[in-house]
C-alpha cells in the first residue's frame, strides 16, 4: 500500500541516499588507494627478498664448498701429518 510522500520528505530521502552513495565512493576510493600503496610496498619487499634469497643461496654454496674442503682435510690430515713426521725422521 503506497502512501503519499511530501516533496520535502522525498528530497530528504534522496539527500540521504546521495550522501550514502558519496560515502561509499569515498570508502571505495580510500580502499583503492590503500591497495595501490600496499601493492607498491609488497612489490618492493618482494624485490628485496629476491635479492636476499640470492645472497643466501650464494652463502649456502660457499658453505658447501667449505664443508667439502674441511671434509677432505679431515680425511687427509692423518696422512699429511704422517708424511711430515716420516720426512722429519728421514732427515735426521
Amino acid at each position: 500500500m503506497a502512501s503519499e510522500v511530501t516533496r520535502e520528505e522525498f528530497e530528504s530521502r534522496v539527500g540521504v541516499v546521495e550522501r550514502e552513495v558519496e560515502g561509499e565512493k569515498l570508502v571505495t576510493r580510500h580502499i583503492l588507494e590503500q591497495t595501490r600503496r600496499n601493492s607498491d610496498d609488497l612489490s618492493a619487499v618482494k624485490t628485496r627478498l629476491d635479492r636476499v634469497e640470492r645472497k643466501v643461496d650464494g652463502v649456502a654454496q660457499d658453505v658447501g664448498v667449505l664443508r667439502r674442503t674441511l671434509d677432505g682435510l679431515v680425511r687427509d690430515l692423518p696422512k699429511i701429518v704422517s708424511d711430515a713426521v716420516r720426512g722429519r725422521e728421514r732427515k735426521k
